[in-house]
């Protein structure tokens, strides 16, 4: 999410003398790393569910990537959030904005997918076959989730609005004054004062 509001806001408001491509190279780093550190958390999920034993859980975990209902949903997971993540390890796609917010948004998704998979592939089949089913999604669920995004938005919006996005201090070390060969900057003023 970071990437996505970070690129688009960049963009939106023209503040790429504040918001430099060295700091999104910075969250993109960021973003491999956390990557990684996902990889890591799921094959631990998996370790864990055979090495337990326990029929139900590794059952549980079996489907997420191999069962008959979700596992497009799991693959989706695996793939955006594991492996379109190594994407950031190449210098040209963490300088890319284009790439790097469609690959923002599909770890976004991913992330969501991640969401779906733990909720609802838990829960449509339990102990008892007669409450086995699919989920479905139906139009108020659907709006639910689109309104929970619009609320999402309003009140991110409202905050660039009314409260400063930048810490002033960032500010400060973008403007033209900061740089010492600059005209306008410290090191001249200061000779010119002597």
């Amino acid at each position: 999410m970071m990437l996505v509001l970070l690129i688009s806001l960049r963009k939106l408001c023209h503040l790429e003398d504040v918001i430099t491509k060295s700091h999104i190279d910075k969250v993109a780093k960021l973003t491999l790393v956390s990557g990684l550190v996902i990889a890591y958390i799921y094959l631990m999920e998996f370790f864990i569910a055979w090495y337990s034993g326990d029929p139900y859980e590794r059952w549980v975990f079996g489907h997420r990537l191999f069962g008959h209902t979700y596992c497009v949903m799991g693959w989706i997971l695996i793939g955006v959030n594991v492996v379109m993540t190594q994407l950031l390890w190449i210098k040209k796609v963490r300088s890319n904005l284009v790439l790097l917010f469609i690959i923002g948004v599909m770890i976004n998704i991913g992330m969501w997918t991640e969401r779906f998979v733990i909720v609802v592939g838990s829960l449509y089949q339990d102990f008892l076959p007669a409450n086995w089913g699919k989920y479905l999604p139906t139009r108020w669920d659907i709006g639910l989730y689109i309104g929970t995004l619009g609320a999402f938005f309003t009140l991110y919006l409202l905050f660039v609005k009314f409260l400063p996005m930048i810490a002033i201090s960032e500010v400060k070390g973008a403007m033209p004054e900061a740089d010492p060969h600059h005209p306008k900057g410290g090191a001249l003023k200061e000779a010119h004062h002597e």
